[in-house]
């Protein structure tokens, strides 16, 4: 609003004000003229007569008050006048405070409307069963259902909740060749797992930076399921792909396919298994973490894998599109199970300490920075033949200048960006996640320090909306994880 249009708010204010205290002086000149001439009322015969009242007299009280009315109506304009820039800057508060929200939002790969954009198969499943949508990676995707945020993350940890993550990319490398081209684009020793486990692996690009994180599963000697983020899916695509037409032309024998043909679900929480046996004839008591088979969960064809992105036990259930709807109502259908969106599943893999591609991960961080050495496998770290090999050679022989760290923090809770500083005020590093937790109540982060103050114990500031708040390093997970092993 300018300032010229709040004057004009404010004159026509003043002007109602005017016309609306004549009327008012008007009314009591036509009352105090009855008074005055009318005879005495005989339910009022104890009240003395009123004195007569002159026509100039009446016109001087109403010019009185009409003169006392403007006067007011004038200081109201002059009180507004001076309101002006306190309402104009909450108004600009309110706006910084919803970018804030689109920001943080956006920051987490969420959006504000879902527009146009690509749907699961339970799209309308999520809508009928309360889903709040928004856009994430392209998707259209529940950020929440009728139950809140921390409620929905504490059930999970305490019960079951099933997460549509269908928007991920799964895709299958085939052929003699598969394993060996696939470790030339990932850390992990694909070619040392047993048939049916998987591990975390990352793609390098050639200095050492991650293109993204995936969990890879050597279902046998020539066929290996992988499944990548959903926002990393057309560069990931075009990465493998590049690489694959170069390994066909050398004679490789090796092929993709994208499964953009089924869903998946992702079943997590103490009573994931429970739930899960009860549709199935599969023993999961031999069933660990890490592994993977196909079987029949309620009548329907499925690729399952004993994984997740909470730090509980679960599993992820590949599964053709056209039975998906199926499947979802029958584990919503057991009391213990309940939806859960993409808001709880930030939180509870925030808890885990496990990464999130785009916020703690990019192209210009190594695994090593990042903490997960352990990733790159002895068998790899003879060789080290695979894209960026000689940077995180030399990062494990040499050491690294920052590392990814955990927080536990007071005040407000710290989000991607924050800075962390050292009590005096020095800059030392950034945070790239942070949330308030439903499960510890209080407020945990992750983010990249200077090595010398990578150590758990360290006393450290996290910026928050120019104030610093107390912080330590912590490690991580913030809870502890309950992965099943048997």
């Amino acid at each position: 609003m300018s300032v010229n249009s709040d004057a004009a708010v404010l004159q026509s204010g003043g002007e109602r004000g005017t016309r609306a205290a004549a009327s008012v002086a008007e009314k009591r000149r036509r009352a105090a003229s009855r008074r005055g001439v009318g005879p005495r009322s005989p339910t009022n015969l104890d009240v003395p007569p009123a004195p007569l009242v002159t026509t100039s007299a009446v016109c001087a009280r109403v010019a009185a008050e009409a003169a006392d009315s403007e006067q007011r109506a004038g200081l109201m304009r002059r009180q507004a006048l001076k309101l002006l820039p306190g309402l104009r800057a909450l108004q600009a508060q309110a706006q910084a405070s919803g970018a804030a929200r689109v920001g943080l939002l956006q920051a987490r790969g969420f959006a504000d409307d879902v527009g146009s954009l690509l749907k699961t198969p339970l799209f309308a499943f999520h809508e009928a069963h309360g889903g709040k949508m928004v856009p994430f990676a392209g998707y259209a995707m529940p950020i929440q259902y009728k139950d809140s945020i921390m409620e929905s993350t504490i059930w999970c940890r305490e019960h079951a909740s099933v997460f549509d993550v269908s928007h991920m990319c799964g895709l299958t490398l085939k052929g003699k060749d598969a394993i060996s081209f696939l470790e030339s684009l990932v850390v992990g020793d694909i070619a040392g797992l047993a048939d049916g486990t998987g591990s975390l692996s990352v793609f390098t690009n050639e200095k050492g930076g991650i293109i993204d994180d995936t969990v890879i599963t050597k279902v046998n000697g020539g066929e290996v399921y992988l499944v990548v983020n959903a926002g990393c899916r057309e560069k990931d695509l075009a990465h493998i792909g590049k690489h694959l037409a170069a390994a066909k032309a050398a004679g490789k024998d090796v092929s993709m396919d994208v499964h953009d043909d089924r869903s998946l679900l992702a079943l997590q929480g103490p009573s994931a298994a429970k739930v899960l046996q009860a549709l199935t004839k599969q023993d999961l008591a031999k069933f660990y973490f890490g592994n993977f088979a196909r079987f029949d969960v309620a009548g329907i064809p499925c690729w399952v894998t004993r994984t997740g992105y909470t730090g509980e036990d679960g599993f992820e259930i590949s599964i053709p599109n056209s039975h998906v709807l199926k499947l979802a109502e029958k584990l919503v259908a057991d009391p213990e199970v309940r939806l859960s969106g993409l808001g709880p599943r930030d939180s509870l893999r925030l808890e885990a300490g496990l990464c999130l591609y785009g916020n703690d991960l990019n192209e210009e961080i190594t695994p090593i920075e990042a903490g997960l050495a352990w990733t790159v496998a002895k068998r790899r770290r003879e060789a080290f033949d695979f894209l960026g090999g000689a940077v995180i050679k030399q990062q494990l022989a040499d050491g690294v200048a920052q590392r990814r760290v955990g927080f536990v923090s007071s005040g407000a809770p710290a989000r991607q960006h924050s800075e962390i500083t050292t009590p005096d005020g020095k800059r030392v590093g950034e945070v790239t996640s942070g949330a308030f937790s439903p499960c510890l109540k209080k407020n945990v982060a992750m983010g990249y320090v200077d090595k010398a103050y990578a150590k758990a114990g360290t006393e450290l500031n996290l910026v928050v909306r120019g104030k610093a708040q107390k912080a330590v390093v912590t490690k991580m997970p913030f809870v502890q994880t309950t992965y099943y092993k048997g």
